[in-house]
């Protein structure tokens, strides 16, 4: 099976029918949920479990991001989530960093995910490694969490072992890009994974200049994931077409979901349309907004669609 260049955050049903539409029988993109978004008892995404979620996605690769403990919407091991993603999912984003920073904490809790998995279900694959907002990684610890998963790991293990996220410079607040991309550490990185034979994946692709995604992939970045930007367009395709601001802001104030994107001296009551932007896929599926929304979602996938049209165009 062709790796997809593209993985995207399904934020939204709408973003989700785009992606099959537009794979149309090839594997041009994948889907990324998070636990937040699709997990077992239901996610904030059309209220999707893993299962359903897996079902209605039949005919495009799943790839669970940020697998593990404390990644979903309460503290835990993640295992029970695991359990479920083995059932339903191709690939598994093995991700303990955000509760074990220390390397070698992280590098005994990933091999023991990954052992777990693999006695669940052996033909799953994995990716390994995280974002720079969980945990800052250097050239020399991709380099070292690679070749200790090769050594600590059997080797009918490690062969599933198929992506590595690196980082070049990524980083997201509210909807911005300000990562600080390093050309060099990319090409660095991406020399890592090719003298291990795997594959190279970068998060955060979010707003980045088309022709920086496409200088990525000339260099041999091999996939990168964009979640939060497809939100956007379709909660701007809502604010384009007559929504109730003041309503759709209220739902979005109430959530609390915009917290974690903005700064301390953001402020909500000030900038509502900031904040609807930051907030708003996390409510398309609240009954309070489903009340409220005009009826544009062919408008929302023609603008999805072009978008995602244009992104591939960059790899």
């Amino acid at each position: 099976m062709r790796n997809p260049k593209i993985y995207i955050g399904p934020m939204s049903k709408n973003i989700v029918d785009c992606c099959i539409e537009f794979n149309n029988g090839e594997n041009k993109v994948g889907l990324i949920p998070s636990r937040r978004q699709i997990e077992k008892g239901g996610g904030y995404v059309n209220g999707w479990d893993t299962k359903s979620f897996s079902n209605y996605c039949s005919d495009i690769l799943i790839k669970r991001d940020h697998a593990g403990p404390n990644q979903g919407k309460v503290e835990d091991d993640g295992f029970d989530s695991l359990k479920e993603d083995c059932k339903y999912v191709d690939y598994i984003h093995i991700d303990p960093w955000k509760k074990y920073p220390i390397y070698k904490d992280g590098l005994e809790e990933t091999i023991k995910m990954i052992n777990y998995c693999y006695g669940l279900n052996n033909e799953v694959r994995y990716e390994v490694g995280t974002e720079e907002s969980i945990r800052p990684f250097s050239v020399d610890e991709v380099f070292q969490l690679i070749m200790d998963l090769k050594i600590s790991l059997p080797a009918k293990i490690f062969d599933k072992v198929d992506y590595l996220v690196i980082q070049s410079g990524t980083s997201l607040k509210g909807n911005q890009n300000t990562g600080d991309y390093s050309r060099e550490r990319l090409s660095q990185m991406i020399e890592v994974c090719r003298s291990y034979d795997i594959l190279s994946k970068e998060h955060n692709g979010d707003y980045i200049d088309p022709a920086i995604i496409k200088e990525k992939m000339s260099l041999g970045l091999d996939s990168i994931n964009i979640a939060p930007e497809f939100g956007l367009v379709e909660t701007q395709t809502y604010l384009d077409h007559g929504i109730d601001i003041d309503k759709f802001w209220q739902i979005c104030f109430k959530s609390g979901k915009w917290k974690k994107w903005v700064d301390s001296n953001f402020d909500p009551h000030a900038q509502k349309i900031d904040l609807i932007k930051i907030c708003g896929h996390y409510v398309f599926s609240d009954p309070s907004f489903i009340s409220i929304k005009p009826d544009v979602d062919e408008q929302i996938k023609d603008n999805i669609f072009s978008k995602l049209k244009k992104l591939y165009e960059q790899t």
